[in-house]
C-alpha cells in the first residue's frame, strides 16, 4: 500500500509539472523592429564602420559616400553668386548726377520766375527749362526702372543659386550614412570601395533591446484581451526550464487568419485566429525568432 501511494504521489507530481510547462493560452515568435539602411545618393562608399552584432545609437554616422563631385558643383555655385552679386547696382548712386541736374533746373526755373515776375525776364527761357526738366524727370523714371528691373533679376538668379546650392546641402548630408534608430546591426550588405546607388541597402539594424511577441488567440479568447493589457510571456530558459516576463498588448488585429502551421492554439481544432503583438523588454536572453508563449 505504501509503494502505491509513493507511485501516486509522483505520477501525480509529474502529471502536474508536465500541466504546468503547458498551461499557455497562447504562443508565437520573437520579432523585433528591423529597419533596413540604403543609400541616398549614388557613389562609391569611402567609409563604413560597422560590424554585425555592433550596438548603434540613434542617428549615429554609420560610413560616408563619396562627395567630391557634389563639392566642386558647390563651389562652382557659391563663385556664380558671388559674380551675381557684383550685378546688383546701386541705384541711388546711378541716378545721383540726373538728380543733381534736376535740381540745377529747377534752381534755374525759379530764377527765371521771379526774373518775369520783375518783368526782366523772357518766358522762353522758362518754355526751355520746362522742357529740359521734364526730359530729365522722364530719363531719371526711365533709369530707375531699367535699374529696378536689373536688381529684381539678380536677386531671383540668388535665390535660384541658393535653392541649388541647398539641393547639394541636401544631398551632401544624405552621403553621411547614419542609422535611423538605435539597435543592432543584424548584417551588414555591403564594403568599402564598393560603389552604391540611391536605394541599394547597406545594412540592417533591429532594435533587439525592445522584442514583441507575435502569438494568436482563438475567437474566444480574443474577448479576453484589450491593448496595454499586462500579461506574463514565457520562453524557454535551457532544456527545461522557462523564463517570465512583463509583458503589455500593443496590437490586436482587426482580420482573422488561418493558424499558422507552426503555432500551436489552445483549443487544437481551432482554424481561424487572430494575430496580437506583446511588447517585451529584452534582458539579452531573448533572440528573434525564438518561440514564446503567454498566458492570459
Amino acid at each position: 500500500m505504501k509503494y502505491i501511494t509513493g507511485f501516486c504521489v509522483i505520477s501525480f507530481l509529474f502529471f502536474s509539472c508536465s500541466i504546468k510547462h503547458n498551461n499557455y493560452d497562447a504562443s508565437g515568435m520573437f520579432e523585433a523592429t528591423e529597419v533596413i539602411v540604403s543609400a541616398e545618393t549614388n557613389g562609391k562608399i569611402i567609409a563604413l564602420n560597422i560590424t554585425e552584432g555592433e550596438h548603434v545609437e540613434y542617428s549615429q554616422l554609420l560610413g560616408i559616400i563619396d562627395t567630391t563631385q557634389l563639392f566642386l558643383q558647390k563651389i562652382q555655385l557659391l563663385q556664380s553668386k558671388k559674380q551675381n552679386v557684383v550685378r546688383k547696382q546701386n541705384t541711388a548712386t546711378q541716378l545721383a548726377s540726373l538728380e543733381e541736374q534736376l535740381a540745377y533746373q529747377n534752381r534755374e526755373k525759379i530764377r527765371i520766375e521771379k526774373l518775369i515776375e520783375a518783368k526782366a525776364g523772357n518766358t522762353k527761357l522758362l518754355d526751355d527749362i520746362n522742357a529740359q526738366i521734364a526730359i530729365i524727370e522722364k530719363q531719371i523714371a526711365a533709369m530707375k526702372e531699367n535699374l529696378e528691373k536689373n536688381n529684381q533679376g539678380v536677386l531671383d538668379n540668388t535665390i535660384l543659386i541658393d535653392a541649388q546650392i541647398d539641393a547639394i546641402n541636401d544631398q551632401l548630408a544624405k552621403a553621411c550614412i547614419k542609422s535611423p534608430i538605435a539597435g543592432t546591426v543584424l548584417v551588414k550588405f555591403a564594403e568599402v570601395g564598393e560603389v552604391t546607388a540611391m536605394g541599394r541597402p547597406l545594412c540592417k539594424i533591429a532594435d533587439v533591446e525592445h522584442l514583441y511577441l507575435r502569438a494568436y488567440v482563438t475567437s474566444s479568447q480574443l474577448t479576453q484581451i484589450q491593448l496595454n493589457q499586462q500579461i506574463k510571456v514565457y520562453a524557454d530558459f535551457g532544456e527545461k526550464e522557462r523564463k517570465e516576463y512583463d509583458g503589455a498588448i500593443i496590437w490586436i488585429s482587426s482580420e482573422a487568419e488561418f493558424t499558422p502551421k507552426t503555432i500551436q492554439t489552445k483549443e487544437e481544432r481551432a482554424n481561424l485566429v487572430y494575430a496580437i503583438k506583446i511588447l517585451v523588454k529584452n534582458d539579452g536572453y531573448l533572440k528573434i525568432g525564438m518561440y514564446g508563449e503567454v498566458r492570459l
